[in-house]
């Protein structure tokens, strides 16, 4: 029973950051399941389902507010599924240390970026619409999609800033199209290939899965209420966050 508030509490804070920020749940959650006893393998793919109810939680917040482009998720949808599946299909082979050395390197410097600007994802200017832009964004998406179907730890992040810097939306708008697409079905794709690859720890999920529920949607109507301005503080913060906490696991 302690473990299981310990989870809830851990899961309920990890998520409403998360969904906030727009990735980055696995700064605790990952961690934490390592902690208590799970082999690396088995707490990713634990983890990996318990996101999925972050995005569902979220998505039932947003889903009353926002007015999603729906050709433009199907996109980031068929661009990073794949790349989801390929990333979780190799990891359980990768040193994991190297990885995420590498990871918290690029997720600082992701916080270090959107701080050095300060009016980045402020007002939506939408832009690389064109068919190259949608080409290349779409291999950076998919680049991103193996991340995270690999190490969990803010590659969400990723999503949020590139969808921002590259197709010109605000912070807020970013996240709701990272919490839905990237909570929901990237999560689950890599949750059903790990758990096909591994195992997952099925009594633990309860606890977690409540946690993401509550999180995922408290975290969204902060996002909502306080728009881009707190949006974009919380994900500065939480990419400083999990990159140097990244560094320090790996190192």
């Amino acid at each position: 029973m302690i473990d299981q508030i310990l989870l809830f509490i851990i899961s309920l804070m990890a998520n409403l950051l998360s969904a906030l920020a727009g990735g980055g749940a696995g700064l605790l959650q990952l961690p934490a399941l390592l902690f208590l006893g799970l082999p690396f393998g088995v707490a990713l793919a634990t983890h990996k389902v318990a996101s999925v109810f972050l995005g569902l939680g979220a998505t039932a917040r947003h889903w009353r507010t926002s007015t999603l482009d729906w050709r433009f998720a199907l996109f980031i949808l068929i661009t990073g599924v794949p790349g989801v599946t390929l990333g979780a299909s190799f990891i359980l082979q990768v040193d994991d240390r190297l990885a995420q050395l590498a990871l918290g390197i690029l997720t600082l410097g992701l916080g270090i970026y959107s701080w050095l600007k300060p009016q980045l994802g402020q007002i939506e200017a939408i832009q690389n619409r064109s068919t190259l832009g949608y080409v290349i964004g779409g291999l950076v998406i998919m680049s991103i999609g193996a991340l995270n179907g690999s190490l969990t730890s803010g590659t969400g992040l990723f999503v949020t800033l590139w969808l921002v810097r590259w197709f010109g939306l605000d912070y807020k708008t970013a996240v709701t199209y990272t919490l839905i697409l990237v909570g929901i079905f990237w999560n689950g794709s890599g949750a059903i290939t790990l758990g096909l690859l591994s195992e997952i720890q099925w009594d633990w999920l309860p606890a977690l899965i409540l946690g993401s529920l509550l999180g995922g949607y408290l975290g969204a109507h902060l996002a909502i209420v306080k728009g881009n301005k707190l949006v974009k503080r919380a994900f500065e913060t939480l990419t400083v966050l999990v990159g140097l906490a990244l560094i320090m696991q790996a190192w």
